[in-house]
């Protein structure tokens, strides 16, 4: 397997606090991994210390298959990173903002450094920006920049802290757009966010935590898997109710609710008894669903009942 990070009992202690504690990622080149947790809960301190920005207490970090911080020299060039609120010398034009950082470090090309400070600007949307001060930007143009900034030298991996911070809709629709370009391109992405339907609508793989500690780490698909319910509409409710008699949860009008392990099955004994099926919907847990229990706000029980039962 070949994995863009790869951290193994990732640990912070400030003191006698943890704020990360023993944490282990795998994201695998390729994927679009969201990383999730409530405030508070270590997100941006891991993501700190996955680019070296803070020490680890204890445990290691492996990116693009080298250790950090050790080779971060080698690494961080092929890496494009936005940590939290974007910081500049605001008193500078967005491209000559760009042109320093480019040539901060190692692997900034000078020859074709404007070329590819256009085309960074461009992709997120601010091609056409003028010289004005990065102080007189919106919010969302200085997130947009700090993303533009993360894209300048072509990164084999993404490592985004809130990247649709201060965005409005139409803009959030435009980054996701991006970032599912630029991961078919062979750009793997890592997502912190507390936007869970983006996460949803993004992500194929995703972690979960808590305190400090990692309470899920799993496919997209596997975490919001079906529930054992399926809505049901048809003309012929009374006899589907009276057939789902032992299994109907619920009932409003010409749909039913009810409970099933099988829904193909259950769909295939209704027509077989004249049930003239219009709809059967598979109910799916939402990410916020899962989010919601795996951080303790409600229902930690019953998810604990269904991963036993799968």
């Amino acid at each position: 397997m070949t994995f863009a990070i790869h951290a193994d009992g990732l640990t912070k202690r400030y003191r006698r606090r943890t704020v990360v504690d023993c944490l282990d990622l795998q994201v695998m080149s390729g994927d679009r991994f969201g990383f999730l947790g409530p405030n508070g809960s270590g997100k941006s301190t891991t993501v700190r210390m996955l680019l070296g920005l803070v020490r680890p207490s204890a445990g290691s970090v492996r990116l693009l298959g080298r250790s950090m911080p050790r080779h971060a020299r080698q690494v961080l060039p092929k890496i494009g990173a936005l940590v939290e609120a974007p910081a500049f010398h605001t008193f500078l034009p967005a491209r000559v903002e760009l042109a320093a950082l480019d040539s901060a470090g190692r692997g900034g090309v000078r020859r074709s450094r404007r070329k590819r400070i256009e085309e960074a600007l461009e992709r997120v949307g601010l091609g056409d920006v003028d010289d004005r001060p990065i102080s007189r930007f919106s919010l969302g143009m200085k997130q947009r920049l700090a993303l533009a900034a993360a894209l300048l030298r072509h990164p084999r991996l993404l490592i985004l802290d809130e990247p649709t911070n201060g965005l409005d809709p139409q803009s959030i629709r435009e980054i996701r757009d991006l970032l599912l370009e630029l991961n078919a391109a062979g750009t793997t992405v890592f997502m912190s966010s507390h936007l869970l339907a983006e996460v949803e609508m993004l992500c194929t793989e995703t972690a979960i935590i808590c305190d400090g500690r990692l309470v899920a780490h799993d496919s997209l698909d596997a975490l919001c898997g079906p529930t054992g319910r399926v809505t049901l509409r048809t003309p012929d409710s009374d006899l589907a109710a009276h057939l789902l008699e032992r299994v109907l949860e619920g009932r409003e009008g010409h749909s039913l609710i009810a409970r099933t392990r099988n829904p193909m099955a259950l769909n295939a004994a209704l027509v077989s008894a004249g049930v003239r099926v219009h709809e059967l919907v598979v109910e799916r847990r939402t990410l916020e669903d899962v989010f919601l229990e795996l951080t303790g706000s409600d229902g930690s029980d019953d998810w604990d009942s269904a991963v036993g039962e799968r």
